[in-house]
């Protein structure tokens, strides 16, 4: 309609295609996998057995027919390698669902972006030039970014990533990402052979992303359908 506001893309959408931009420039190719998951892709092929205390970091929304709203996109990293095989080099952005409190840094519903090398001679080195480079090229070479080790059961060695955030009027360290080494169980669900190939894999919460990008206060405001936030954008 003549005189009518025409619309425009989402900041997270405009963020995925940037993102799979850059990666795309290191080789990696853009995957998708379902929302409503196994709990064998979910968990157990994952290296977190059902009676694992390190379920309780993921609070599950789960489906009358057995099925959960996947609480990461780390489930199409085993699909994935169970139909290709290996070498893998991939990135899966999407939706994830968590059943937890909201706040001003967390969501129950979030999109979050996958990413597994999988080869020969893969090193925590490649891991960590991998990431350098993304998040350089995302938030510019002036981002103050920090590894530390932690723990998760589907990696071993496993780090988290920080990024220097301001926002509110305060400069504090921000979670970004967490990654680390592809634990040898994950490959041999998936049916690769653990002692000729490594891989390294990373989840990033796409929002989180912006967050520290933007100096945005809050989380939330990504889905509250407010359109003076969204048209900022």
């Amino acid at each position: 309609m003549e005189g009518s506001n025409g619309g425009h893309t989402h900041l997270i959408s405009q963020a995925i295609s940037e993102i799979n931009a850059i990666f795309y420039e290191m080789g990696f190719v853009t995957m998708s996998g379902p929302e409503a998951e196994l709990e064998k892709y979910n968990f157990d092929d994952l290296n977190i057995p059902k009676d694992h205390p390190s379920r309780d970091m993921w609070d599950t929304f789960w489906l009358k027919d057995g099925r959960l709203l996947r609480t990461h996109t780390s489930p199409v990293q085993v699909r994935y390698m169970e139909k290709y095989g290996a070498p893998a080099r991939i990135i899966v952005p999407g939706k994830t669902y968590r059943h937890e409190a909201t706040d001003a840094t967390h969501e129950s519903e979030f999109y979050q972006l996958e990413g597994l090398a999988v080869d020969e001679h893969i090193t925590l080195g490649h891991l960590k030039w991998t990431l350098e480079t993304f998040l350089s090229k995302f938030f510019g070479r002036t981002a103050e970014i920090r590894f530390r080790p932690s723990y998760f059961p589907f990696v071993e060695p496993g780090v988290e990533v920080d990024v220097k955030y301001t926002g509110a009027g305060e400069s504090r360290w921000l979670e970004l990402l967490g990654a680390g080494m592809v634990h040898p169980h994950v490959l041999k669900h998936a049916g690769i052979d653990a002692k000729t190939y490594q891989g390294f894999a990373f989840g990033v919460g796409i929002e989180r992303l912006l967050l520290a990008r933007h100096k945005i206060d809050d989380i939330r405001r990504f889905h509250s359908g407010d359109l003076r936030f969204i048209n900022q954008f």
